[in-house]
């Protein structure tokens, strides 16, 4: 599946133009800039030193520095410097906000370590390239060959989803199946259930407005599914979980009280069993 996938992966980026390396898109402003000595000397670094000197000079705000080390060592093949160029540039971080720019960094991780093991440590930096790819997908890059692409997209994040075990990737499959024409609910729970299990706050909500609301099983479900809007209406302390709260106020009053305490206790046990769990929100 994964050597499959890589291929794929490869053709899509020749259709689209962008399977050249990100440095030969650089300007040619940029490439004086680069050169031009005020920079950090990254020639006589290592791609490992030039992450870490664009790190440092990332966290100190000097994120002009910390862009040609970064650059540096992402020429070099370092997938975190890869990764953290792709996200300045998809947010406007330190640069002028460019998503073909993004695109083009992260789909450079996504070719060159699609097989990495899921248990290195720079996993889950690679499947959150995967989860960005997937998002272009979703929505396309306006004046580019980059066009909204449902198929791609589910390709991508199932491919994360699986192989990496990716929770944003898993959420983001489950609501593919929630979005689309013939729903399919079952496979929607599954996937949002495995995001939810890992503590991502919106497929809790998803999953639990899901179970509740939807033909699994009568009380059972609707309890497990007040259990995770429970847990997920705890959590949401941020201004744009509103949502989340809302959606756990209109649920609790439409259930029964044997589902409410039901839901309680269930929510109570999931919270001995995730300690701290509070203080840390997925997203």
């Amino acid at each position: 599946m994964r050597i499959t996938f890589v291929q794929i992966l490869g053709g899509m980026l020749i259709a689209t133009g962008l399977a050249g390396p990100v440095a030969a898109q650089e300007t040619a402003a940029e490439a004086a800039a680069r050169m031009s000595g005020a920079a950090p000397a990254n020639g006589d670094l290592t791609p490992t030193e030039a992450l870490r000197a664009g790190t440092r000079f990332y966290y100190a705000g000097e994120k002009k520095r910390a862009l040609d080390s970064l650059r540096f060592a992402a020429e070099q093949g370092h997938p975190l410097a890869a990764w953290k160029l792709g996200r300045m540039y998809s947010r406007g971080d330190g640069v002028k906000e460019d998503d073909i720019k993004a695109f083009e960094y992260f789909s450079q991780i996504a070719s060159n370590f699609a097989d990495d093991s899921p248990s290195s440590p720079r996993a889950p930096f690679i499947a959150s390239a995967f989860v960005e790819l997937g998002s272009y997908y979703l929505t396309g890059i306006n004046d580019s060959a980059i066009r909204p692409n449902l198929t791609r997209a589910r390709e991508i994040f199932t491919y994360a989803a699986s192989y990496f075990g990716d929770a944003d990737a898993q959420f983001h499959l489950g609501m593919l199946y929630l979005d689309e024409r013939d729903r399919d609910t079952t496979m929607a729970a599954r996937w949002l259930k495995l995001a939810a299990q890992k503590g991502h706050l919106a497929a809790q909500a998803r999953l639990g407005e899901l179970l509740f609301n939807g033909d699994f099983g009568g009380d059972g479900a609707r309890a497990a599914g007040l259990m995770w809007l429970t847990v997920a209406g705890k959590r949401a302390n941020r201004p744009d979980d509103h949502w989340i709260s809302d959606l756990h106020e209109r649920c609790f009053g439409l259930a029964s009280e044997p589902v409410r305490r039901r839901a309680s206790q269930m929510a109570e046990k999931w919270f001995s069993a995730n300690p701290g769990v509070l203080a840390h929100n997925s997203q």
